[in-house]
């Protein structure tokens, strides 16, 4: 590849319903033609897809039965690195956030997330149960770094069915287990932490582009509650569970207004940081229990997936997912990469199956332009069943324009 002309950067989400990340870069480098030179990395911000984008970059799929989130077995998957030079992964193609530790990326929606529901949704009693065990076994298998991808999620359980899979226990004034679900916290008296998985040696990483606290207007009920079934009346029940988790988890621990965890001190002012209402308040039991770091989720998963790397010497980046709108601003995976492909003078153009943003936003967002498969294809249904012809001629067309 000569200098002059450089490389195209395919670095696309998921088309949620229609093709992977890993599909939709390999549609659009067909449609760019043979004589251009691409290099495919699907991405993503930590939600649906997280898995299916590391193991297309170099991870090993790892597949477990766990709990779904109404308690019926699933099979869900985790993604797995060695270091490099260990074991099965062979050469490391990973940069840095993965070199030198065991790596697992589990993704809350393979295990949690509203398409594990077997019917309708379940938002009083939906367990986060089946994270925690993707987790454990990871943890079992060797891990010493874990990065939990939040988004999806069918629950608002504060986390604690994903902490009782990892020893925890949530009792009521007689000492017996809660039932999983956030409605059963409004019963939590005590938290038994004496079961808790060994796991001091391990660093969690939240990846999450969520900044919801736990609690109030803006907290994990009152926001994501309705789009998992709750009523009105349900979502001031889940607030109130979730204040009752918050209170005793200070509690329990025997600190004025904070939590303690491996010599860690946080406030309670935990449940207020930014990222504790992500995934029902996974995020909360991520930082209470688990004393992790929460990283917005694009910015760190493109550096797990080697972006950066790839990034150099390109001379075009293409990015995209299912629907270019109002909350790809805010933290989603094509805003993401286009901001660090601007970081680097990259230009960048996006394709969509629908598009609701205008070109000042884009622009704004560091997109040049974009391309949705409804400018080609007007009716939604053909455009989700015919979605990878129809991006390889928007493809056709961004060559056009663009190379």
């Amino acid at each position: 590849m000569s200098e002059s002309t450089g490389h195209v950067l395919i670095a696309p989400d998921k088309f949620k319903g229609s093709l992977t990340g890993a599909e939709v870069a390999a549609r659009v480098a067909a449609g760019l033609g043979p004589d251009v030179v691409t290099v495919a990395l699907p991405v993503a911000d930590g939600g649906d897809g997280t898995v299916d984008a590391v193991v297309a970059c170099g991870f090993t799929r790892v597949e477990v039965e766990v709990t779904g989130p109404t308690g019926q077995p699933v099979r869900a998957a985790y993604a797995w690195r060695e270091p490099a030079g260990a074991g099965e992964a062979g050469p490391s193609v990973v940069p840095s956030p993965v070199d030198g530790v065991p790596t697992a990326v589990v993704e809350l929606a393979e295990a949690s997330g509203l398409r594990r529901l077997p019917g309708g949704l379940q938002a009083l009693t939906a367990t986060s149960y089946g994270t925690g065990e993707l987790i454990a076994h990871a943890v079992r298998r060797g891990a010493r770094r874990i990065v939990l991808g939040l988004g999806g999620s069918a629950c608002t359980d504060g986390g604690t069915g994903m902490m009782r899979a990892l020893g925890v226990r949530f009792l009521d004034a007689s000492g017996q287990e809660l039932p999983p679900g956030g409605a059963a916290l409004r019963s939590l008296e005590k938290i038994d932490k004496s079961g808790l998985m060994a796991m001091d040696d391990v660093e969690f990483v939240v990846a999450s582009d969520v900044d919801n606290p736990l609690l109030g207007p803006h907290g994990a009920a009152a926001v994501y509650g309705p789009q998992k079934g709750a009523s009105p009346e349900e979502v001031k029940l889940l607030e109130g569970a979730l204040a009752r988790l918050a209170a005793v988890a200070a509690h329990t621990h025997g600190l004025a207004g904070a939590i303690e965890h491996d010599g860690i001190v946080r406030p309670m002012g935990v449940a207020a940081q930014p990222g504790a209402g992500a995934a029902g308040g996974v995020g909360f039991a991520a930082l209470a229990f688990l004393a992790a770091d929460i990283r917005p989720g694009i910015e760190y998963l493109l550096d797990l997936l080697g972006f950066h790397d790839r990034l150099d010497g390109a001379r075009l980046v293409i990015t995209g997912e299912g629907s270019l709108d109002e909350q790809t601003l805010h933290g989603k995976a094509p805003a993401g990469v286009a901001a660090a492909a601007a970081k680097a003078g990259v230009p960048v153009v996006a394709v969509c199956g629908r598009r609701a943003l205008g070109d000042e936003e884009l622009n704004a967002a560091g997109i040049t332009a974009a391309y949705a498969l409804t400018d080609i294809e007007p009716d939604p249904a053909v455009c989700m069943a015919e979605a990878g012809p129809l991006l390889e001629r928007l493809a056709r067309e961004v060559a056009r324009r663009h190379l």
